[in-house]
């Protein structure tokens, strides 16, 4: 069952968070990832604006996504986020059994 992370973050260095973004590419590819979309514009539809970038990705499964975000070669490269943004990670694995009619709790 597919799986998405939903990267929302404050870049404070560009600089330095292209050496972060220059790696991770090849890392999420090699765990079998893909980008839903990487940081295009975001357009508020209700609520508080959000000014920051998002990034959405899309895993087969939670154990690709946990294989991804504990690669030695990831955990070298978010060295260059830390230095570089603030960052909000959330993953949430996709379900089909409440799409139609979801509970009032959903």
């Amino acid at each position: 069952m597919p799986a998405y992370v939903v990267a929302m973050m404050t870049v404070d260095n560009p600089e330095t968070y292209r050496k972060y973004t220059d790696r991770t590419p090849e890392i999420i590819r090699r765990h079998g990832g893909s980008f839903v979309t990487r940081g295009e514009a975001i357009r508020c539809l209700e609520g508080e604006a959000y000014e920051g970038r998002m990034v959405i990705l899309k895993f087969p499964s939670k154990s690709h996504v946990d294989a991804w975000f504990n690669d030695p070669d990831y955990k070298e490269a978010v060295s260059f986020r830390h230095a570089a943004s603030t960052m909000h990670y959330l993953m949430v694995q996709e379900t089909t059994d409440q799409a139609g009619t979801p509970a009032a709790n959903l």
